[in-house]
């Protein structure tokens, strides 16, 4: 007879309440994925370089229209919080203190990865495609490039664009703001 393993899913509620009696140490770096608690990978150098590009950037682009959320948690379903490098948010008065920001709240997600490419696009691309995120960017640090997402889908998102060295984009909430692949790297 072959046994059957079990598992548990988790809610984003028990997660926090978990958090909150200490069950994880300080300083864990978790993102609950579909009901499971998933520890994630440590940020290396050309990763937290990248993110602080990013943040420099967009702070710069975007300041007074959006809210930038570095690398803290968004919440996608009942089962999913995420913590994304960057997420370009919809501009609240009280700077998201009442609840996390939700997929209406995102205009953009951003991705860096220097050993997480395959998880990121395999795992989380297809998460925030399924919640409705309309945009969502993957920078692949070793290769230099960066690969947009639109168009999302049950799925997967329908539409992917590669950016690579001279390329020139936009997000689709700010048409009129460009972007470059220099600047990015």
């Amino acid at each position: 007879m072959t046994g059957q393993l079990l598992t548990h899913k988790f809610t984003t509620q028990q997660y926090h309440l978990m958090h909150e009696a200490g069950v994880f140490g300080q300083g864990d770096r978790l993102e609950l994925i579909n009901g499971e608690i998933t520890e994630m990978s440590p940020i290396g150098r050309k990763h937290a370089v990248c993110v602080t590009r990013l943040n420099e950037l967009f702070f710069s682009r975007l300041l007074g229209k959006v809210q930038i959320w570095s690398q803290n948690p968004i919440r996608l379903e009942d089962k999913s919080e995420l913590q994304p490098d960057l997420a370009i948010l919809k501009r609240r008065d009280d700077f998201y203190a009442e609840a996390l920001p939700t997929r209406a709240d995102i205009l953009l997600i951003i991705e860096v990865a220097d050993s997480t490419i395959a998880y990121d696009r395999e795992v989380k691309m297809p998460l925030y495609a399924a919640a409705g995120i309309p945009e969502m960017w993957l920078f692949d640090v070793n290769e230099q490039v960066i690969f947009g997402y639109s168009q999302p889908a049950a799925k997967g998102y329908k539409k992917m664009q590669r950016y690579e060295q001279d390329d020139k984009f936009f997000m689709l909430a700010f048409p009129d703001i460009s972007f470059s692949w220099q600047e990015m790297f």
